[in-house]
């Protein structure tokens, strides 16, 4: 598949961190900011293959970052997961990770189950490309 870049947005440089390292660990790029702002424009400029978006932060909240990335055609297509504390593990294990057609992701999150979702929706994203 080649290495396929993702950007995580955190206000929390722990949450960076650790992120990156284990998706590094597993072979893609990684591009990490801790605001909605440089969200947005990393995301336009860099063209990642996914965003790991964190629902709650100071400047712009994940929502909002969310609208403007679908709001643009040029980011409109590249698929988000949101980690989110606001999410009950109870109601991740009760009805999976969607919530209202989102991928959603409580904090903490089991790092192996994220890769896989990851795995799947950029292989899902190269089956529809081809």
């Amino acid at each position: 598949m080649g290495e396929k870049k993702i950007l995580i947005v955190d206000d929390e440089k722990d949450v960076l961190s650790v992120l990156a390292k284990g998706l590094t660990a597993e072979g893609y790029s990684v591009i990490t900011t801790d605001n909605g702002s440089d969200a947005v424009l990393l995301a336009k400029t860099e063209r990642p293959d996914l965003i790991i978006l964190d629902v709650l932060m100071p400047d712009m909240d994940g929502s909002e970052v969310h609208s403007k990335l679908k709001e643009n055609p040029d980011t409109k297509d590249i698929p988000v997961i949101f980690l989110t504390g606001m999410f009950p593990k109870r109601e991740e294990n009760e009805r999976g990770n969607m919530v209202a057609g989102n991928m959603m992701f409580d904090k903490p999150y089991d790092i192996s189950r994220l890769i896989t979702v990851i795995e799947n929706i950029l292989l899902e994203k190269q089956i529809l490309l081809e």
